[in-house]
C-alpha cells in the first residue's frame, strides 16, 4: 500500500510542478483529462488491494438452527395446556405443551388387556398340546382293542361260534378309532406349531401385541412435548383448545436453538481467492451501532444454487441471453468471538470484512471503512 501512496503522491507532485509551479506546459482540458485518467488508474492499486487483502461483504446476517415443533401423534389431538412463555429461556427436557392424554391412555389400557390375554393363550396352547397327546394315546389303545376284537370276532364267525355282525361292528369301530387317531395327531401338531411360533424366544402373538403396546405408550408419552435443546420459542401462537396432530400442516411452533450460531456473509467470487478458514474477521452489526465484533472464518460454502440442475426428463435449453446475468456470490460462515452468543439474535444484519493478510497496509483502510459504516448507523440505517 505504501508503494501505491508513493506513486499517487509522486504523480500529483509532478503534475503540480509541471503545470502549476514552473508552468513548463500549459494546463488545458486535454491535459486535465489525461492527468485525471492516469490518477484514476493509480487508484486501482488500492481497489485491487482492498478486494483481495480485505474483501468486504455488504450482506451478512446471523444464522441460527431452528427446530420445527411438530406433534408426534397419529391423529388430531386437543391441546390442553401451554407450559411455556414466549421469549423465555427454556432448558432441554422442559415441558412445553400438553395434549389430551385420554384417547392414548385408553389405547394403552386396551392393549395391556390384550397382552395379558395373549400370554394366557400361550399357556392354553401348552395345555392343548398335552391334552391332544393324551387323546392320541387313548385313541391308539382303543384302536388296538377294536382291532383285537375285530380279529377275534372274525375268527369265531369263521368257525361258526359267533355272528358275522360282531366282526363287522368291530371293523367299523376300528376304522373310526383310526380316523380319530389321525385327527388327534393333526390337532396336536397344530397346537405344537402355534406354541412354537416365536420371535427371539417370545410367542409371535404376544410379540405383536407387545409391539402395538409399545407404540401406544410412545404416543402416550408424546402427549407431553418437551424442549429438544436449550433456548426459547418466539411468536408463540399455540393456545389450549386448538387441535394439532396428523392432519395439521407444518409445525405448531418454531424452537430457536441456543448453540451453533454463525454469521453468513456473501462475497463476490473473485474476492475469495485468498480467503481460508481461520482468518481474522471484523463485523459491524446494525443492531449495535458504533461497535465492531471480531471473529474467524469457519468455512467457505463450496457452491451455490446457480450450479444446481434438478433431475428431469427434459434436456436443458442453453439459449443465448443478450442481457448480462449478474454475477452470483458465495457464502462464508463466520464464527464471532465471545462466550455470550445470545447477544446476536437470529436474523441480525450487518457487514463483514476478512483480513487475508493482517500485516498489509490495506487492512488499515478497510478498518477505517467498516468502522465508518458502524458509526454511520447511529445516524442512518444502512441496508445490511
Amino acid at each position: 500500500m505504501l508503494f501505491g501512496f508513493v506513486l499517487l503522491f509522486g504523480y500529483a507532485f509532478v503534475v503540480w510542478l509541471v503545470f502549476f509551479k514552473f508552468k513548463w506546459m500549459k494546463f488545458n482540458i486535454a491535459w486535465g483529462v489525461v492527468s485525471v485518467s492516469v490518477g484514476l488508474h493509480l487508484l486501482l492499486i488500492f481497489l485491487l488491494g482492498l478486494r483481495y487483502v480485505a474483501p468486504y461483504a455488504t450482506e451478512a446476517r446471523l444464522i441460527q438452527h431452528t427446530i420445527q415443533l411438530v406433534p408426534r401423534l397419529p391423529e388430531p389431538t386437543l391441546v390442553t395446556a401451554v407450559l411455556v412463555e414466549a421469549n423465555t429461556p427454556v432448558r432441554k427436557g422442559q415441558p412445553l405443551f400438553l395434549f389430551d392424554r385420554r384417547p392414548y391412555q385408553y389405547k394403552v389400557n386396551q392393549l395391556e388387556a390384550s397382552l395379558a390375554k395373549a400370554r394366557q393363550d400361550v399357556l392354553v396352547m401348552k395345555n392343548d398340546i398335552q391334552i391332544n397327546a393324551e387323546k392320541v394315546v387313548k385313541l391308539r389303545s382303543e384302536l388296538k382293542y377294536a382291532e383285537y376284537q375285530q380279529k377275534l370276532s372274525a375268527k369265531l364267525a369263521k368257525q361258526g361260534a359267533g355272528p358275522e355282525e360282531d366282526a363287522q361292528k368291530w371293523s367299523a369301530q376300528a376304522a373310526a378309532y383310526a380316523a380319530g387317531v389321525k385327527e388327534a395327531q393333526a390337532e396336536e401338531e397344530r397346537a405344537r406349531l402355534r406354541y412354537a411360533s416365536e420371535v427371539d424366544g417370545v410367542n409371535t402373538t404376544v410379540a405383536a401385541v407387545q409391539a402395538e403396546l409399545d407404540q401406544a405408550r410412545y404416543y402416550l408419552d408424546n402427549t407431553l412435548m418437551v424442549a429438544p435443546e436449550d433456548d426459547y420459542i418466539i411468536n408463540l401462537q399455540v393456545r389450549p383448545g386448538m387441535v394439532a396432530g396428523e392432519v395439521r400442516f407444518g409445525a405448531i411452533a418454531s424452537f430457536i436453538c441456543d448453540a451453533d450460531r454463525y454469521l453468513l456473509a456473501n462475497f463476490f467470487q473473485e474476492n475469495l481467492k485468498y480467503v481460508k478458514p481461520g482468518q481474522l474477521v471484523e463485523a459491524a452489526l446494525d443492531l449495535y451501532p458504533g461497535q465492531i465484533f471480531p471473529g474467524r472464518v469457519e468455512a467457505i460454502w463450496q457452491g451455490s444454487g446457480a450450479g444446481q440442475m434438478l433431475p428431469s426428463g427434459t434436456l436443458p435449453n442453453f439459449s443465448y441471453v443478450p442481457t448480462e446475468v449478474p454475477q452470483g456470490q458465495f457464502a462464508v460462515a463466520i464464527r464471532l468471538d465471545g462466550e455470550d452468543q445470545a447477544r446476536f439474535p437470529i436474523g441480525t444484519q450487518g457487514r463483514a470484512t476478512i483480513y487475508t493478510n493482517p500485516d498489509s497496509g490495506f487492512v488499515v483502510l478497510r478498518r477505517i471503512g467498516i468502522r465508518a459504516y458502524s458509526w454511520f448507523n447511529w445516524l442512518y440505517p444502512f441496508s445490511g
